[in-house]
């Protein structure tokens, strides 16, 4: 039967965008249908960061086991990977319930499965199981994330080949597993199964992790390669075949320079594409590119009645970032207060071992933008007691700040870089300046102190110079 609905939001996506602003917008009092055509949670309770990050503890703990040696402890592992995909999807099943159709029209949402198309600027109708029902609501809220992008690479249609969407359902460790790209997915994963026990190979076009600073990517780099992942770096793949021959039901990938890469699997992780095809966003009069939906710093399209928040909007690809978006439309629209994304204090994690987090500038885009006005302030943790006493010495920080000590950015390779990250992230936010850092009293010992260390050296050269030495001498004199 033919129904409209008038809520005062629409969103669509039951991802974590979409469900952060249903969830805050109807405990606020206002009235929300929630439009999803696929499973509650979206691609990061399903398929990204809870599944990976679970796979990704088993594969750490079994490296650590392995390499407790200069502990003083000698173990070697035993793998149950069923076991291991047991525990991923356990994981995925006791959140599940905070992002379930229950929960959500518990809270006095109006769920509805479907697929949802505008067909106008003031309307979208909903295909599926709800075909027939037409939404008009005060304002829309676009959260439809993003997909695995898969390359048109010659071949590879006709082989078998897995993204972040079907990785997670192998029951089986692949012998030998091809890594296509060298993003933070393919280095978390590419890692993650190396740990486990499968030779892996990975293929990145360029240099991994472009988007970090080269000193920190170096680090991760070094340490994929120190664990027997075979790296490729300025590679690109040409071809791809089935290798019956060599891997019976495995894959061949040509390289650019005539070389081959057989495995037993092959992940294409060389990154992701906005989930907008299905929307019809021109009869909604908004617009869109290959990045994502156009929006402006209020995350509102060309149709004033929309805004578009997370992965679709082409913005940075995390999922703090869509609860981030997702505070900024709710005070928008539901309150009518000027509400504006600073993606210049967005910090990033990829969970390697050792992780690596980034917030700010890196040191290149700083120079680019402030030139001389940077200065760069680095320690490692190899003089960290800390690190020292745990044996996790590998990695640095890199604080970039101008000559008067405004904080433009700071990344970290090492343990724990991702808890590490967030008290500069805090400074950042908070306009507050290196000294702030610098004297801040942090335990002894523990990693925090290195955030200290690095701040500090703000001010040593000018502490530890012949004029403070001149000083100090001329104060001696007084007694």
């Amino acid at each position: 039967m033919a129904e409209t609905l008038t809520p005062d939001l629409c969103v669509i996506g039951a991802g974590s965008a979409g469900l952060s602003v249903a969830a805050g917008a109807v405990q606020m009092g206002a009235s929300v249908v929630l439009i999803e055509k696929g499973k509650m949670g979206g691609d990061c309770l399903n398929y990204g960061c809870v599944p990976s990050k679970a796979l990704l503890a088993a594969a750490h703990r079994m490296e650590s086991i392995r390499t407790a040696r200069g502990l003083g402890i000698a173990a070697e592992p035993a793998l149950d990977f069923a076991a291991v995909h047991k525990h991923v999807h356990e994981v995925i099943a006791a959140i599940a319930p905070h992002d379930s159709v229950e929960r959500f029209e518990g809270l006095g949402v109006t769920v509805i499965s479907g697929a949802a198309k505008f067909t106008s600027p003031r309307t979208v109708e909903v295909a599926g199981e709800a075909a027939g029902r037409t939404i008009k609501p005060r304002r829309f809220v676009i959260a439809t994330g993003s997909h695995a992008f898969v390359p048109p690479i010659a071949g590879l249609s006709d082989v078998p080949y897995l993204t972040n969407e079907t990785v997670f359902d192998l029951t089986d460790l692949p012998r030998h597993l091809i890594v296509m790209g060298g993003g933070p997915i393919g280095c978390e994963l590419a890692q993650a199964f190396r740990n486990l026990g499968s030779a892996v190979t990975m293929i990145e076009a360029a240099k991994i992790l472009p988007k970090d600073d080269p000193d920190l990517a170096a680090v991760v780099r070094a340490r994929l390669i120190g664990e027997g992942v075979t790296l490729h770096e300025g590679a690109q793949a040409m071809a791809v075949a089935r290798d019956i021959a060599g891997n019976a039901g495995g894959v061949r990938i040509i390289l650019q320079s005539g070389a081959a890469v057989t495995g037993s699997h092959l992940l294409v992780a060389v990154g992701r594409r906005p989930s907008i095809a299905d929307l019809d966003l021109r009869a909604g009069g908004i617009e869109s590119t290959a990045k994502g939906i156009t929006v402006d710093a209020g995350l509102r399209t060309g149709n004033r009645r929309a805004y578009a928040i997370g992965d679709c909007a082409g913005g940075p690809q995390f999922t703090h970032t869509a609860g981030y978006h997702a505070g900024i439309v709710v005070r928008s629209a539901l309150f009518r207060l000027p509400a504006k994304a600073n993606h210049g204090i967005m910090p990033w994690v990829t969970y390697t071992d050792p992780e690596l987090a980034q917030v700010g500038l890196t040191e290149a885009e700083a120079r680019k933008h402030h030139g001389e006005n940077t200065r760069v302030l680095t320690a490692a943790f190899a003089d960290n007691d800390r690190a020292r006493a745990e044996r996790t010495t590998e990695g640095l920080i890199k604080v970039i700040v101008s000559k008067k000590g405004h904080i433009l950015g700071a990344g970290i390779a090492g343990p724990r870089a991702g808890d590490l990250i967030q008290p500069w992230v805090l400074a950042m936010s908070n306009k507050l300046k290196i000294g702030s850092m610098a004297t801040v009293i942090a335990p002894y010992p523990t990693l925090g102190e290195i955030n200290k260390r690095a701040a500090g050296g703000y001010y040593t050269p000018t502490l530890y110079s012949p004029r403070t030495r001149a000083l100090v001498g001329f104060l001696k004199r007084f007694g």
